[in-house]
């Protein structure tokens, strides 16, 4: 049997060899066709005459590739209470070529909206270019009670029409059109705003967040665009795709408790003449953030005034975005890193003569006083500078220094927040150390 097989085999190699050259033809031909029509989609997205092609089809057939952008995702606090949203606004423009009176159109708008009367008029009076000069934006962000007034009046001609006598002047709002998209809004003004950050609304191609959540979680909250393209005279648009909306965010932020320590925070800093003031309220259970405050703080609806309250290099929130010395906060560190290794206990004795020399560096306590003795409960409750200076020196610096990195010291905290900073742990042997 295995004779007859051996034989079969060598019958059959040259067809077998045949065969599998075949299959790498084939398979090197397919990878250069793949390979080519890879080159020609860079080519054709990359080539300027192109691009400038497309440009003269969207000028002859009067359409743009336009931007739909999703809904963005709504902000709330951990009970729901809205933070950040979105809410329907207009942008008003004219179809050249619809228009029977500009005179009508300005004096609806000005009075309507407030614009000035010969800009109106100046944009309703343009020449209609069919394919390079149909129609004209007049303004935008305009609220849903504004678009009403202009529904009704513009109703209100057309009901009129049929009463103008042969040859006279007809009031006539035809032209005029509203198209209606979203607009970020925050229901509580500055509340929390150092914390949500704020999003550049009026910039309707870029809009961005900055600063807080918004930076953040921009992509998240931003959704997935969808380019489409589409005429450049909104009568004669046509329904655009429904682009599923952005995510939406639960903060672990109270409300009512970050309402009131901003409350607090300001009375605070006005009653002592301070610069500015910082506080962060967190579940020590679970370490999560229920309040964050710092001074200033802006309309985040208003972002323009961003320059104006946030003067030269002020922190956006400096709860994470400025560094300090921590003083004398840092000696919960030094004594639970020296409780923990066993370098001192609570019943630790110490006598307190008012200075030590570390380094070199004489070190005095806050109130330059000598405290005598001293357990360790003691040091704490008086916030003595030469006791904790002393107990440092007792766990030693590869001690000491390695509970500071296990606390996360020099570290970012990767809070959920734009803009982290820190400032690094000089550690033994580094240049700076001493």
């Amino acid at each position: 049997m295995g004779m007859v097989l051996r034989g079969c085999a060598g019958q059959h190699k040259p067809t077998m060899i045949k065969y599998f050259t075949r299959l790498r033809i084939l398979g090197v031909f397919f990878a250069l066709v793949g390979a080519l029509i890879l080159f020609q989609m860079v080519r054709i997205q990359t080539n300027v005459n192109a691009q400038e092609m497309s440009v003269e089809i969207e000028q002859q057939y009067g359409t743009i590739v336009r931007t739909i952008y999703p809904e963005r995702g709504n902000i709330y606090d951990r009970w729901g209470h809205l933070l950040a949203g979105n809410k329907d606004v207009y942008e008003i423009g004219i179809a050249l070529n619809e228009v029977e009176n500009p005179e009508t159109l300005a004096t609806a708008l000005s009075s309507v909206l407030g614009l000035g009367y010969g800009e109106v008029y100046e944009k309703a009076s343009l020449e209609y270019i069919e394919g390079k000069q149909s129609y004209a934006v007049v303004t935008d962000f305009v609220s849903a009670e504004k678009v009403n007034e202009l529904e009704t009046l513009y109703d209100q001609y057309e009901k009129d029409r049929a009463k103008v006598g042969k040859g006279d002047t007809v009031q006539s709002l035809r032209g005029l059109h509203w198209t209606g998209h979203l607009q970020r809004t925050y229901p509580e003004n500055s509340l929390a705003s150092n914390i949500l950050g704020f999003y550049n609304y009026k910039d309707r191609e870029s809009a961005t967040g900055y600063y807080g959540v918004e930076e953040k979680y921009n992509d998240l909250l931003a959704g997935n665009p969808v380019k489409i393209t589409m005429s450049r005279d909104p009568a004669e648009m046509v329904n655009v795709p429904d682009v599923p909306p952005g995510s939406s965010l639960v903060l672990t932020i109270d409300r009512e408790i970050q309402a009131m320590v901003e409350r607090v925070i300001d009375e605070a800093v006005a009653k002592n003449g301070a610069a500015s003031g910082t506080a962060v309220v967190m579940d020590p259970n679970n370490g999560e953030i229920l309040a964050m405050v710092t001074t200033p703080r802006m309309n985040a609806n208003e972002y323009w005034t961003y320059p104006d309250v946030f003067p030269d290099s002020t922190p956006y929130n400096r709860a994470v975005s400025e560094t300090y010395e921590p003083g004398s906060v840092f000696k919960v560190l030094t004594m639970a890193g020296a409780l923990d290794s066993g370098s001192v206990t609570p019943e630790t004795s110490f006598l307190d003569t008012g200075s030590i020399v570390v380094g070199g560096q004489y070190i005095y306590n806050w109130d330059r006083g000598a405290w005598g003795p001293q357990d360790m409960t003691g040091c704490m409750q008086h916030s003595l500078n030469v006791c904790l200076s002393w107990i440092a020196t007792q766990m030693g610096p590869t001690k000491f220094y390695s509970y500071l990195q296990a606390f996360g010291i020099g570290r970012r905290t990767n809070i959920d927040l734009a803009g982290e900073q820190i400032w690094p742990l000089t550690m033994p042997g580094d240049n700076d150390w001493y």
